[in-house]
């Protein structure tokens, strides 16, 4: 009950749909149930084998200590392991199971997850390796869900400092980054942006609309619902872009956001059966809606004021619009901005 009252619903009047959960298409396959049945087996095996060791009166902790191990057991099949991925947004645990070795494993999973996930995989990945050397040299175990927040943070931290690092130096040899472009003639542009608060388990998303020569013409910054991964943030919040465009009178938009996977998703315009489905129909209904609709893949530095935007909805109970103003919490990014088309 909860997995389906967890499901994003469509803004229109729908048809119910059924869709397979354990692909990313949405279609069942022989290959997916494969991987639940698999994981359905470990799960049931790690149990009996967790309450054994209980008797026996083992920790992970001396079983770390035993031997020697692959890397594909110590980042993915013990116990220790297998909490951590079990306590992940993500939920990687449910990917893939029975693979040989670790590389088996990445390629697997790089053919699966998005970008974002990926990214926070390898970090993950990074923390349970260095809990075990911190065992075996005499440390505590911690946590499982404490070493999902950290992972979490790690990453944060580092896509911050991203996006500081990339500034534009005007009289330097500083290489040019790929930045943010004004549009031309009559077309607004719609820069979007989410993230996700896990400590407050809402999500967050960050809109500016521009016109020629780099004009604000409206903002807004608001909190989201909770999701289950990236996608479904970065989703949602581009749904609400269109609608906030809708609302304001735009009819000729570019809709331009950082996400890869979801802006060529959209970019594609057909029938998504995924869990994702209806709300994606959502964006391609308003989209026909419009006089001139197109969709514009960029990298972050080319996104970093909807990044600030999003991250703003940290302190927000409500939506934050900015008519024809500069919105404070973007300030320092707009700056940036403007500096590379004062310099073009």
């Amino acid at each position: 009950m909860e997995a389906v009252m967890r499901i994003s619903l469509s803004r229109r009047v729908v048809s119910d749909a059924m869709m397979w959960l354990h692909s990313k298409n949405g279609f069942y396959s022989v290959k997916s149930s494969y991987h639940i049945a698999r994981l359905v087996s470990k799960e049931v095996d790690g149990m009996m084998e967790s309450s054994r060791l209980k008797r026996k009166g083992l920790t992970w902790p001396k079983l770390w200590k035993q031997g020697t191990e692959s890397v594909l057991h110590v980042l993915w099949e013990c116990g220790v392991a297998q909490d951590v991925w079990a306590g992940s947004k993500v939920c990687l645990q449910k990917c893939t199971t029975g693979r040989g070795d670790i590389l088996q494993l990445i390629e697997d999973l790089m053919g699966r997850l998005i970008v974002d996930d990926m990214e926070l995989f390898f970090v993950q990945c990074w923390v349970i390796w260095n809990q075990r050397n911190l065992v075996l040299h005499g440390g505590s175990i911690q946590d499982p869900s404490w070493l999902v927040r950290r992972a979490e943070n790690y990453l944060k931290e580092y896509r911050d400092a991203q996006v500081h690092l990339s500034v534009w130096v005007i009289n330097g040899s500083v290489q040019q980054l790929i930045m943010w472009k004004p549009p031309s003639g009559s077309i607004y542009k719609i820069n979007v942006d989410a993230t996700v608060f896990s400590e407050l388990n809402v999500s967050g998303f960050g809109v500016m609309v521009h016109i020629d020569k780099g004009e604000v013409m409206v903002a807004l910054s608001g909190r989201g619902p909770s999701v289950q991964d990236s996608e479904e943030v970065e989703v949602l919040a581009r749904r609400r872009a269109v609608e906030f465009a809708m609302e304001a009178g735009f009819m000729e938009i570019i809709l331009e956001g950082d996400n890869a996977t979801v802006m060529k998703a959209i970019m594609a315009l057909s029938t998504n059966s995924s869990r994702l489905g209806f709300v994606y129909e959502d964006i391609y209904c308003i989209g026909r809606g419009l006089r001139d609709f197109s969709v514009s893949y960029v990298r972050r530095t080319a996104n970093s004021v909807a990044h600030s935007l999003a991250r703003f909805a940290k302190h927000l109970t409500s939506e934050r619009i900015w008519l024809e103003e500069s919105p404070p919490p973007a300030l320092e990014a707009m700056y940036i901005d403007s500096c590379i088309i004062m310099n073009e």
